[in-house]
């Protein structure tokens, strides 16, 4: 299993590849920290004394990263401590700049597979729901071409509330930089906790805002990267496939994604599946 400490360094490399000098810690995180670089300094003997003089939690402490205290026994129960803690998560209510409704991850909390967009918008806010209307169903006929249901995968945001925007209605605004980073190690917990066996992310800003990367899908799909230690893909946004200048060539590499992540995690694969694309005799 990733240590929390690899998280929080994984977290802190991205920022820096992105120009990042600061990055937000509450008080709680800086006397983490300064306990850390004690144990490092003086040695086991201080981190012993540390321990015998601090009191046992009620819980177990199953994972740490930044401010982050992550309890519980099953994924189920630590899913949940990390929703809690997520609700009045410190760095991104000093941004001040998303709406109230959370918008948690869902699904199989031991999922094989996790997939990850930027952040919810309108639909995803109004049913508190990942990936909901015309997006949404598009998600679901993809999964349901795989042979998966959406119980049978997990699916999150980076960003945990829809952005706001002036005036905004229906209308929805790109995620900023400060806002991806600010949950960064919620999102980053959350795939450790739920630890698939492959990451599929969607849109070229949530592989930005996760991976640290730019550029267009066309530029990033294809090829097998790393999140978290996991084989993670980058492919289209389903609201691509709701776009009218959509072509059936972005329809089919969006498609040869997901046969190369069935490949990868060892599913089966029918020779429909595989010709959907082909020209029909």
């Amino acid at each position: 299993m990733i240590r929390p400490v690899d998280v929080f360094l994984e977290f802190l490399t991205a920022e820096q590849a992105r120009g990042v000098s600061h990055v937000y810690l509450d008080d709680d995180a800086r006397s983490g920290l300064r306990r850390l670089f004690s144990i490092a300094k003086n040695g086991i003997n201080s981190q012993n004394s540390t321990q015998q003089t601090e009191p046992a939690p009620t819980t177990k402490p199953t994972a740490v990263a930044a401010n982050l205290t992550v309890t519980g026994d099953s994924a189920i129960e630590q899913l949940e401590s990390l929703r809690r803690q997520t609700s009045n998560w410190p760095a991104s209510c000093a941004l001040e700049s998303l709406r109230e409704t959370m918008v948690f991850g869902s699904g199989n909390p031991q999922a094989r597979i996790l997939l990850v967009g930027e952040a919810p918008g309108h639909h995803e806010e109004r049913e508190a729901k990942p990936f909901s209307g015309e997006s949404g169903q598009k998600l679901d006929d993809i999964l349901k071409a795989m042979g998966l249901s959406r119980e049978e995968v997990y699916i999150s945001y980076i960003v945990k509330f829809r952005p706001a925007a002036p005036r905004q209605t229906t209308n929805n605004r790109k995620s900023s930089s400060q806002e991806m980073a600010a949950f960064l190690p919620i999102l980053h917990m959350e795939i450790e906790i739920v630890n698939p066996e492959c990451i599929i992310i969607l849109g070229e800003t949530t592989a930005e805002g996760l991976l640290g990367v730019s550029g267009s899908v066309p530029s990033l799909r294809g090829q097998w990267l790393t999140c978290n230690g996991k084989p993670t893909i980058v492919t289209y946004h389903p609201s691509t496939l709701l776009q009218t200048n959509t072509t059936h060539s972005t329809k089919r590499d969006l498609w040869e994604d997901m046969l190369r992540v069935m490949e990868k995690i060892g599913m089966p694969i029918s020779t429909k599946q595989r010709e959907f694309f082909l020209p029909k005799s």
